[in-house]
Formats: C-alpha cells, structure tokens, sequence
C-alpha cells in the first residue's frame, strides 16, 4: 500500500510565519497543473505494483483549484494508478475558500477528506499572522462542509502564538472541540529563519513564549482534547476513534509514498527523493522530460534513524520485532540499551516487544529520540 502527496504551491498572499513553498503567482497554475498531470504520467513506475491507499492534496493553498482543475488531475491518476483500495482522499483548505459554492463543487470530486487550517479563533492574531480568515469564516466553513456531506473533517490549530495566554489557548480549544470535527492537529509556532514573522522576532516586534508556558499549552491540548473524547495517537494530532489520518501515518509507519509538485518528497523504502523548489525549474523539468529531482539513498543506519524518530511519535509505538527483522540484532539491541535509562525512569514504557511513549515522556519525547539514535563515524 502506498500514498500520493500532491504539493499545491498557489497561495493568495502568504502567511508571515509559513516557509513552506509556495507562490503568489496564480498566473502559471494552468500551465503548473498541466506539468503536475505530466509528472504524474511519468512517475507511474515509482510505486511499483503498490496499490495506492491515500492521495493528499497539500499546499500552499489547494483549495485555490477550480473544480476543472482537480478533474483534470483525477483523471490523470484514475487512468495511470492502481485506486481499487484507496480509502481516503484529503483536500488542505482555507476556511475563507470555502464558500458554499465552492464545497458543493468539491463535494462532487472524489475528496472524502477536509483539513481547514484555522490555526486560531483569536480575530487579533489571526490579523498580526495575515490570514485571510476570520474566526467566524473558520467556523461557518466547518458547517457548510459538514452540511455538504463530508464526514471526516480536520482542523489545523497553532499554539505558543504571539501573545498567546492560557486563556485564549484554552479558548481555542474549547472552540475546536465544540465543532464536532473528527480530527485536529495543533503545532507549536515556531520561528523559521527568513520569514517575516523571524523579522519581526529579531527586531523584537513580537516575543517567543517561554518554555514554561509552551509545555503548559501542550499539557492543557492534551488534557482538554482527550476529556473531549479524542485520541492522541501523534505528538501533534488528535482524533475521534480511528478517525486518525491515513496518509500521514503512511509516513510514521515507513509506508511507500509518491510526492509530485515543486518542493514535494518521495521515498520507496531505499531511498529519499526531492523536487527542486522553484516553479519555474520545476514545470521547465516536467515539460523537458528531465525532471529536477535530488535523490539519496538511505544506509540502514539513517533508515534505522527514520524508524526510531517516526514511529516513536505514535500510539501504535515502536516494534522492536520490526527493528530486528529490517536492521538487524546490532541495532535492536543498541536501541533497547539506549531505552534502559527511560524504561527506568518511567519515560518508555516496553508492552508486547513495543516500545511506547509514556504520558510523562511525550514532554521529553525529542530528548529520549535523540538518544536512541545512531550516531554514524
């Protein structure tokens, strides 16, 4: 079983914490769809004979295709790609894209899936981070998609934001959960070097939240969503039962995936592979038939490392069945040594040749990865 992920780069105006590709330049998306349905085309055999289980259409800002659009890349995947147990099928949003109009016409499209990102219902905050969204559009546009007949709907959240106090995150999450959506995935802000918000950091515009307070913001999501009923099943995602998100945890249980667009990863077990991250470069590539792609290719002890960090970070934990049948006696045991410490303190917890997470853990969770990591000579 395999996945598609489908970067979408068009955004109206760019958010000023985001360093994600993306571009303003909604004059090239017909010629940009067009090379996305070449890369598709020629890119079939990466994937093998693997059924594909999840698409994701991710961005930039999917939600700024038209109907026309989005048939025209169905079609290309329909006709070139194994969909007979594809299971789920996810649209990225902005809430102020989706108009009734618009759900209606993606209600008719083969997507069972919504992630709107809110990211906050504070109306100043949302104007200091320049969504283009209000409070009351986020909550109107979760409505009018459940009225439209979508039944797994995620909502993005941001947490440690600027002036963000106990209150008005816990007013956030109050306001999440009311919604009655199937899934949420919250992140902590963080400052990314060369985006206007890190501008405004340096020249002291705007303040990080102490450490102090982000675990507190991160104890409160965990206690306020799993009171609500929610299962956290990912550090940073939360979801009604089994409503987790399939293609995501394609990628933190080492399953195959396809990503096509500029910016977007690959890997097929043995390696990693990367689209440039320029559209220009990018749709040049596709039209030439050259397309401009990084690869590396993976040595067991970096593999090792990808299983450690992914699955560490989930419910279903880290099998230390699976590490020695894929890396071998040498590194189970070099894990398990490694664990100890955290076992002893409460921190890991092993159940059935599993290692987990425990509650107290997850707060130290980038710690104790660290530490079982292989470090190469």
């Amino acid at each position: 079983m395999a996945g598609i992920y489908l970067h979408i780069p068009f955004c109206k105006t760019r958010c000023i914490y985001c360093d994600f590709y993306s571009t303003t330049r909604s004059e090239t998306k017909d010629r940009y769809v067009s090379a996305l349905c070449k890369e598709l085309q020629q890119r079939k055999s990466y994937l093998g004979d693997e059924p594909v289980e999840t698409i994701y259409f991710g961005g930039g800002t999917p939600s700024q295709l038209s109907r026309e659009d989005f048939e025209k890349i169905f079609g290309v995947i329909e006709k070139e790609y194994n969909l007979e147990q594809c299971r789920e099928i996810t649209l990225e949003a902005n809430p102020d894209d989706l108009t009734p109009e618009y759900i209606k016409e993606l209600s008719a499209l083969p997507f069972n899936r919504i992630s709107i990102g809110i990211q906050t219902f504070n109306e100043q905050t949302l104007r200091l981070l320049k969504r283009r969204h209000t409070a009351d559009q986020a909550i109107r546009a979760v409505k009018e998609c459940r009225l439209a007949g979508f039944q797994n709907i995620s909502i993005d959240l941001m947490y440690g934001l600027p002036g963000e106090t106990p209150e008005s995150w816990k007013a956030d999450l109050e306001q999440a959960v009311s919604l009655n959506v199937e899934h949420i995935s919250a992140y902590h802000l963080i400052y990314e070097e060369g985006t206007p918000l890190y501008e405004m950091l340096l020249k002291h515009k705007v303040e990080e939240v102490d450490e102090d307070s982000s675990v507190d913001f991160f104890a409160m999501m965990i206690e306020q969503l799993t009171q609500a009923g929610f299962q956290h099943y990912e550090i940073s995602n939360f979801c009604q039962p089994d409503k987790y998100s399939q293609h995501n945890s394609s990628y933190w249980t080492g399953k195959k995936y396809l990503g096509c667009g500029p910016s977007a990863h690959s890997f097929d077990g043995n390696t990693r592979q990367w689209n440039v991250s320029s559209l220009d470069q990018y749709i040049e590539g596709i039209e030439k038939g050259i397309p401009a792609i990084e690869i590396e290719e993976l040595s067991n002890a970096t593999r090792y490392n990808d299983f450690v960090i992914t699955s560490l970070r989930t419910m279903w934990g880290l099998s230390l069945s699976r590490l020695k049948e894929e890396f071998g006696t040498e590194l189970e045991q070099y894990c398990l040594e490694n664990a100890q410490s955290y076992l002893n303190t409460g921190k890991l917890e092993l159940r059935n040749n599993t290692l987990y997470l425990s509650k107290e853990g997850i707060f130290t969770s980038d710690g104790i990865m660290s530490d079982l990591l292989w470090v190469e000579d």
